[in-house]
């Protein structure tokens, strides 16, 4: 009989440490960026079980730059996520795609986001702090409800490097970086430190724009995210305390060499003419 429990005791160890290593693998976004087929499809699996609390991590980004204001009655975040509102309030003059770039980024130096006196009015651009634990942050003195929130930053890598970012997000979060989505996810996280999936990610050497979109219905509105330990003590992430609008921008072009600026120029050039 003895000999019985222990075996049994074995089975459920094992079993035990089977479904961890199954929920960590679930858990994981690889293989990125998003393929052109599936950019506004949800990670599967995607269900409340793979709710992980990450309210010990210090390292939530809470500094952003970004519209000085949300994009309003956007009809619902089902309805608006489809559209592109950067294009919309520019005229074309951006997207979403051009604006998780670096010269798309320095282009908001001149273009405000005209959205019309229904949707917000005019979006200036500024930096802003959104405390992580506040669960309605994206409201921003302004409605609580429909709305639509876009926040940038940049990292500043010192080389070539896989990083994993965890967001949390109520509701529907869509993740540009360098001009390619890595994540869209119209499933609430749960917790404004609570995730539902890990992604890994690519960095460039330099300046790496990442573009954070999230659509908000009803109910509690926030956007998180942070990156793993090693990226953390590796990157330099702005807007950094004290900085202003005009001083993060300056901050982005230090992080462009002279030499590449002409391969960064084609690499513009072959987005436009990829869309």
């Amino acid at each position: 009989m003895k000999k019985f429990y222990t075996a049994v005791a074995i089975l459920f160890a094992l079993g035990m440490c089977y479904s961890h290593l199954a929920f960590a693998q679930a858990n994981a976004i690889t293989g990125g960026p998003l393929a052109e087929d599936v950019l506004l499809e949800n990670p599967e699996p995607n269900t409340d079980a793979l709710r992980e609390d990450r309210s010990a991590v210090d390292s939530w980004i809470s500094l952003w730059y970004g519209p000085d204001g949300n994009y309003e009655v956007n009809g619902g975040f089902a309805a608006s996520a489809p559209i592109d509102l950067i294009s919309e309030g520019s005229g074309g003059a951006l997207d979403q795609v051009s604006l998780s770039t670096i010269e798309g980024l320095l282009m908001t130096e001149d273009i405000d986001m005209e959205w019309g006196d229904d949707h917000g009015g005019t979006r200036g651009w500024t930096v802003f702090e959104l405390d992580p634990v506040d669960n309605n942050h994206m409201n921003r003195d302004g409605p609580a409800d429909n709305i639509d929130t876009y926040v940038i930053a940049l990292i500043d890598a010192p080389s070539d490097m896989s990083a994993v970012m965890a967001p949390a997000h109520d509701d529907y979060a869509q993740i540009w970086i360098n001009g390619e989505k890595w994540y869209n996810n119209s499933r609430w996280t749960g917790a404004p430190l609570t995730i539902l999936h890990t992604v890994e990610v690519d960095l460039q050497k330099g300046g790496n724009v990442l573009l954070y979109r999230c659509g908000e219905s009803g109910g509690s509105a926030y956007l998180n995210l942070h990156f793993d330990d090693a990226t953390n003590d590796a990157v330099t992430i702005y807007p950094e305390e004290g900085m202003d609008a005009a001083s993060f921008l300056d901050a982005v072009r230090m992080t462009v060499d002279v030499e590449p600026a002409g391969k960064l120029a084609t690499t513009w050039a072959d987005i436009k003419q990829s869309r």
